[in-house]
């Protein structure tokens, strides 16, 4: 019995140690790219960063989001989303369906993706999970949408619907209070270009670089009516500032989530969520700019609003829902 308990706590040890020697692996990257959609509410959403999630809440899942960022700014960015994923057989594999829409500026890129995922038993609650994502991006940069300054600039080079594939992975481990996870949804770098109609080479458009992800977080129980889960996410992209976000949750009597987050140097935000049934979870944050940006007069903020629909059968009702 000793063995089995020593060998146990050996084991989380050492995940936690693989984890945060991957995190601060992240930390340390450097780079210079344009950034992936973000989401304030990424504790509810992780299939789009992680394919290992996929199945993990051992029911069919449906999640929608819409984000509205820097609203009434022209051109400013906004993201939907809707996730489908669910555990099949004995609950070892899961397979999930996304598709993104994000629309920034004259920009307009679709993701569609696919997950699979696998899971294994490390001790009576942990389970580690190893996920694949396969994708197909869709992007389409219009320059009619804004006004160029020079409209007849050869650089200025509008991509009509260009598709590309990729393929991301990424791993997922949860026990009953903790959940942590690194994954990299899209590994293969795309260079979009356009030919000038000229002799000239083709020109340089946009270029799409690897994103990395961590995530982290631990669920408190304080009494029998109120749990606390202080979480993290850290993205980093070459060419782009390293983005972490630092959240605390509070659930009151299983029902209502309140909460508050800080994207270093980039935000503050509010969160709340309710628990309308046991299927239906409705959610909403509102983020305002720490920055210069968070002053300009046009700027009422960020809005983003989701809700998660989930299939129970019968005899498997929720006693308490799951905090991740």
């Amino acid at each position: 019995m000793n063995k089995h308990i020593n060998g146990r706590h050996t084991m989380k040890r050492n995940l936690a140690t693989l984890f945060l020697t991957l995190i601060l692996a992240l930390l340390a990257w450097e780079g210079n790219a344009q950034q992936d959609p973000q989401y304030t509410q990424y504790m509810y959403n992780p299939l789009v960063i992680n394919p290992a999630y996929a199945g993990n809440r051992g029911v069919t899942s449906i999640l929608g989001l819409h984000r509205s960022q820097w609203v009434g700014l022209d051109g400013a960015p906004r993201t939907q989303n809707i996730t489908v994923h669910s555990p099949i057989g004995l609950s070892k594999v899961g397979l999930g369906f996304s598709i993104v829409n994000d629309a920034l500026g004259p920009a307009r890129e679709t993701y569609f993706n696919a997950d699979f995922s696998y899971t294994l038993e490390t001790s009576l609650e942990g389970r580690l999970s190893f996920g694949i994502k396969g994708s197909l991006n869709l992007l389409d940069v219009d320059f009619s949408r804004t006004n160029p300054f020079n409209p007849g600039d050869p650089y200025i080079q509008n991509i009509d619907n260009k598709l590309s594939p990729n393929v991301g992975v990424g791993i997922f481990y949860h026990g009953s209070h903790f959940y942590g996870g690194i994954s990299a949804p899209q590994l293969l770098t795309t260079d979009h270009f356009d030919k000038s109609g000229t002799q000239s080479a083709e020109t340089f458009v946009s270029e799409e670089r690897i994103h990395y992800y961590g995530l982290a977080g631990y669920v408190f129980d304080l009494n029998r009516n109120l749990k606390f889960k202080p979480s993290t996410l850290v993205k980093m992209v070459s060419g782009a500032p390293l983005s972490v976000d630092v959240n605390a949750n509070f659930m009151f009597y299983n029902r209502l989530t309140l909460g508050a987050s800080y994207r270093w140097s980039a935000a503050l935000s509010g969160l709340a969520a309710f628990q309308v049934s046991d299927g239906l979870l409705i959610g909403f944050a509102y983020d305002r700019e720490t920055t210069e940006l968070g002053n300009a007069i046009y700027n009422d903020g960020t809005y983003e609003v989701f809700l998660r629909f989930e299939l129970f059968k019968e005899y498997d009702r929720m006693l308490t829902p799951r905090f991740f």
